[in-house]
């Protein structure tokens, strides 16, 4: 994009150009994701609550923590789930974001937001 009187060095990898006010930044939501299996190059273990990966939202990443549903003691590599995320930092986000879920620079996980919480 071309912007007129915006310095090079003003714009970094990973932010969002659009409408003020539009798109806010978040830092808790729920999401839904699959969990790839070894097979398909993801985890060989499963996860407990507070895991902490990194979270790949369009451009950007940022480290979050897993909050998993009340009852749910673990997650298998090949399992759907629905868990709440907390993230380090606020990222522009919107509901139906895809995110990827990665780990030691592979993708261990595919995701969307389903709700915004804050």
């Amino acid at each position: 994009a071309l912007l007129r009187g915006i310095d090079r060095d003003d714009v970094e990898r990973g932010q969002v150009l659009c409408k003020p006010g539009s798109v806010t930044p978040h830092t808790k939501f729920e999401a839904e994701a699959y969990i790839l299996t070894k097979e398909e190059g993801g985890r060989h273990t499963p996860f407990f609550a507070n895991y902490r990966p990194q979270f790949y939202f369009r451009t950007t990443d940022v480290t979050g923590t897993v909050q998993l549903p009340e009852g749910t003691e673990m997650v298998m590599p090949g399992d759907n789930l629905k868990f709440t995320v907390e993230l380090i930092a606020p990222i522009a986000m919107e509901e139906k974001l895809r995110f990827a879920i990665r780990e030691g620079g592979r993708t261990v996980g595919a995701g969307v937001v389903s709700k915004i919480i804050e």
